[in-house]
């Protein structure tokens, strides 16, 4: 399989002339037959990875997921664009499921979906060696491990496959998985030999935010005034939030509903529904919603309550613009909500790890560093610049040369072994005498007492926001001892410069960010005339056809029609995401809607 043919597919079944970085790369591995473990963020491609391979090779791709309720919208995307795809799960009917075995017993498919569950059942593996499998992607694979945020317990019969079908390559993939997440991945499915493709987790398009969580509802008014017919999500902690929030958003004037485990089946898939065909623009929601959705055009996302997590943080955030245009998250935060979280994490499983993935969602949250710094740092994604798009690079704060603060603390921990704990790394430089640091031989090293004119707290402080800057992290497999990143060395032997915020600034900018939200009123429109009637075109279409309307063309697509004004064939062919199938499909339409806009602009 050729490269050339790859992007031939990529043209004719999505519009696209180039793949992103990765992808390229990672299809060619598995023409080669080799496994691969893939970390993309949300809306950075992964599905692709696997789409290509599965219209340009012989036989069919299995794609095990445990997304049930996302696996219809799925199967109706790929098939919109000629794909043949269909899906094998405990929602069908026999007379449904027999339907799809038969296609794929006749080698109808290009791609199958099937669950864990269903994957894993009796007699299924005998089944799928009827016909050429080309490859196992295994997708949300973050869940087959114990230290991901999202495990699943029968996920780790997975490691199966490989005994099965030895000579079928398996691709893992995940939006959200921190480096021994990763490595636990590999082990788990028994590809541990499999090379790790890690695209990069930055997404310049999306704005970064974090308000004090007082009078929330008040501030998500002021936020929605400035997004006129923008749809978004806010995640709550509890059912009853979603309710109550939804309830006074309706109020307000606002098409909103809310979603949580606690409705029946049949009011979550017409809420998710709704939302998805732009019926409902505004879910208030649970964390039970969202995973997968491959809707376009969210525009924004608030979290209403914090996070467990910065994984579950992250790929919520990703749900916003994952067509590449401008989107906005916003998180409320305060003490109260750690506090609770922490609670509700109590003693159960994997209770110590957890409770350290929350410290470090709360060190983000009170941070006041480049919020992406952090992110791309958590994912160890090496990122030594400010990002300029969050509100820490909107209103600096004041800062000051940490340099040498930065290097007594790093040969502190390098001459420490990287063996210890951050409480005594701090132990040692403060030149504490107690009994555990003096029978080690502790205070025999060069850093002993260096940092004594600095507090256990200012200390405490600065540790937090190396590891957020990405000079260190906790090991959590290895007793939560602190290590050196490659970011380190760079400080401790090329002079790297690093700067730190001064600890006094942090209530004067929490004042002055609370002032700012109360004085913004400014309503902010982005879209043209002209895309917005593409957009309502876009939603007409959709009803006539039966589909969601991000399964037309996205906003990104809109948006470079209003920009470009395609009125030919040929002309339209070159917009990104208008592939063949839905040139022919829908591209008479738009070139239409854009000739009369254009010949009343010109009267």
């Amino acid at each position: 399989m050729s490269p050339a043919l790859a992007k031939t597919a990529l043209k004719k079944y999505f519009g696209y002339d180039d793949f992103r970085p990765l992808q390229l790369k990672i299809i060619e591995a598995v023409y080669r037959g080799e496994d691969g473990i893939v970390l993309m963020p949300t809306g950075g491609g992964k599905s692709i990875c696997f789409q290509i391979p599965a219209v340009t090779m012989n036989g069919t791709v299995v794609v095990v997921s445990p997304l049930i309720s996302l696996m219809k919208d799925q199967v109706d995307g790929l098939n919109a664009v000629g794909i043949r795809a269909a899906f094998l799960n405990s929602s069908q009917s026999s007379s449904e499921s027999h339907r799809v075995e038969t296609a794929f017993e006749n080698g109808e498919l290009h791609l199958l979906y099937v669950s864990p569950e269903k994957l894993l059942s009796a007699g299924f593996f005998t089944f799928l060696k009827r016909r050429n499998i080309c490859l196992f992607a295994i997708d949300e694979a973050h869940c087959i491990s114990a230290w991901g945020h999202d495990f699943r317990p029968e996920y780790t019969q997975l490691k199966g496959l490989k005994t099965a079908f030895p000579n079928t390559p398996v691709l893992a993939l995940t939006a959200t998985a921190d480096r021994l997440t990763r490595r636990d991945m590999a082990e788990q499915l028994g590809i541990s030999h499999a090379e790790q493709h890690v695209a990069s987790f930055n997404r310049p398009n999306i704005s970064l935010a974090v308000r004090p969580g007082q009078k929330r509802r008040e501030q998500i008014i002021n936020f929605l005034r400035e997004r006129p017919e923008q749809a978004g999500i806010i995640y709550c902690l509890s059912r009853k939030q979603t309710e109550d929030l939804a309830g006074a958003l309706r109020e307000s004037g606002y098409k909103t509903e809310a979603y949580h485990a606690g409705l029946n089946a049949e009011t979550r898939a017409k809420v998710q529904s709704d939302f998805i065909e732009d019926k409902t623009l505004i879910i208030c929601a649970t964390i039970a919603f969202g995973m997968g959705i491959d809707k376009s055009n969210v525009r924004w996302v608030i979290h209403y309550t914090m996070p467990k997590n910065l994984e579950n943080y992250y790929q919520e955030i990703g749900r916003a613009g994952r067509d590449g245009t401008k989107a906005d998250t916003l998180l409320f935060y305060s003490y109260n909500d750690y506090l609770t979280l922490k609670e509700m994490i109590g003693g159960g499983a994997n209770a110590e790890l957890q409770t350290a993935k929350l410290e470090r969602m709360k060190e983000y949250a009170d941070s006041l560093a480049c919020r992406r710094r952090i992110l791309l740092n958590y994912f160890s994604e090496d990122h030594s610049e400010d990002c300029g798009n969050c509100d820490i690079c909107a209103n600096p704060p004041e800062r000051f040369d940490g340099t040498v603060l930065a290097q007594k603390a790093l040969s502190a921990v390098a001459r420490l072994k990287e063996s210890v704990g951050m409480g005594m790394v701090i132990d040692v430089l403060r030149g504490s005498a107690r009994a555990e640091i003096m029978s080690r031989g502790y205070d025999q090293i060069k850093t002993y007492g260096a940092g004594r004119d600095t507090s256990v707290f200012d200390w405490t402080q600065y540790f937090n926001q190396f590891i957020s800057l990405g000079y260190l992290y906790v090991a959590h497999e290895d007793y939560n001892k602190v290590k050196l990143t490659p970011a380190a060395h760079r400080v401790l032997f090329q002079q790297e410069r690093v700067e730190l915020v001064k600890m006094s600034t942090v209530k004067e900018r929490r004042e002055k960010e609370q002032a700012k939200t109360k004085k913004r009123a400014t309503v902010i429109r982005e879209k043209s005339g002209l895309f917005d009637e593409l957009r309502e075109l876009r939603k007409s279409l959709a009803r006539e056809f039966g589909i969601p309307p991000y399964l037309v063309f996205s906003d990104a697509t809109l948006q470079e029609m209003a920009d470009q004004k395609p009125v030919t064939d040929a002309e339209m062919g070159r917009i990104n995401g208008v592939g063949e199938r839905k040139l022919a499909r829908f591209g008479d339409a738009f070139m239409e809607a854009i000739r009369r806009y254009e010949a009343v602009g010109n009267e």
